[in-house]
């Protein structure tokens, strides 16, 4: 008999595909996912999940190329650099329209209430709507009004909420944290994008080179255009963007010998150049500080049987163009922990 596992999916923004792969991994093993609880991108993953429609999400990420992401950015100019309108209208079109009631298995969403300042669960009502606030990251997405609440992602209060699962009456709790440290060894794996992604990289490439103010050398072009890309939209400021005027421009960076750069507490030296990009980069590293602390209280206070762990360092926040290889890590990390927790209990 198949073990019945309440599953846990935390936040952390673009890492959130991981979620799949590590879904993936469960299933693969023969244990049955009997009731889910997510936030932000947990909440999504897992109430696509809860609604049958895992594949047909999988499908439709992993079919994007940097362009068509691009395409899904709908610039906001008020509480939020994006609306999300175009991202979670498709994802409505995946699921359909459903409330939480009629889920296969419960399901808990949890969001933050900024104006009553407390944690909101939705385990009924409308399931678009509850993964929409529950994603609603404070910077990049606009908030979710309603009515005399403004709700935005529940990782604010609660990245990994273990809490809803605990009268489950599951044989196993199993958290992913998306927001781990201690994971040095994992790195994010290289997957070749289809003949015609490349196609359309190489065009952008090309159609782009006029405007470069130089060039490198063919392995860095590609990362120097794909920041660009998320710059322009994002409005982060490019590194690779050089004044020519500037005499220092293009120099090869010191060393924190060279420069004599301070050191922190813990003696590793503090360099300068390496810190946020813009006010919305500010805002997305502090937001990832506050959650890592809180997930570990949350673990903490309620030790899941299973914790699987992804290191936030992978990715940045908002690489939402990522799916193929964060769903490949999540798989991989699940692999190993499973094994782990097998081997302990032969």
């Amino acid at each position: 008999m198949s073990k019945r596992v309440a599953l846990v999916l935390g936040s952390g923004g673009a890492r959130g595909y991981a979620h799949i792969g590590v879904i993936e991994e469960i299933e693969r093993r023969g244990y049955e996912i009997a009731c889910i609880a997510g936030c932000s991108m947990g909440a999504v993953v897992g109430g696509i999940y809860a609604a049958g429609k895992l594949d047909d999400y999988r499908k439709w990420i992993e079919s994007l190329d940097y362009l068509d992401v691009l395409r899904l950015v709908d610039v906001s100019f008020r509480l939020g650099a994006i609306r999300g309108e175009k991202v979670f209208g498709h994802i409505r079109k995946i699921v359909g329209e459903l409330n939480i009631e009629q889920l296969r298995i419960p399901y808990t969403a949890v969001a933050t209430d900024l104006t009553n300042q407390q944690e909101i669960w939705f385990q009924e009502g409308c399931l678009h709507q509850a993964m929409r606030a529950s994603a609603a990251i404070p910077s990049l997405f606009t908030p979710v009004v309603q009515g005399n609440r403004m709700l935005v992602d529940g990782g604010i209060l609660n990245p990994l909420p273990i809490i809803p699962v605990v009268s489950s009456h599951c044989d196993l709790i199993i958290a992913v944290n998306l927001n781990a440290t201690n994971q040095k060894h994992y790195q994010l794996p290289v997957i070749e994008r289809p003949a015609a992604f490349r196609m359309r990289f190489d065009s952008l490439i090309s159609s782009l080179g006029s405007h470069l103010p130089f060039r490198r050398k063919p392995a860095e072009k590609l990362i120097r255009i794909e920041q660009e890309i998320v710059a322009e939209k994002l409005a982060i400021p490019n590194p690779w963007l050089v004044d020519p005027a500037d005499p220092k421009a293009g120099q090869s960076a010191a060393t924190p010998e060279d420069t004599a750069a301070p050191k922190s507490a813990t003696g590793s030296f503090i360099i300068n150049n390496v810190g946020p990009a813009s006010l919305l980069d500010l805002i997305n590293q502090s937001f990832e500080v506050m959650q890592t602390s809180l997930a570990q209280y949350k673990i903490a206070g309620y030790p899941p049987d299973i914790l699987i762990n992804v290191p936030k360092r992978v990715c940045r926040f908002f690489e939402f163009y990522k799916a193929p290889e964060l769903i490949a890590l999540g798989r991989e990390i699940a692999r190993d922990t499973l094994d782990t927790y097998e081997n302990e209990r032969r």
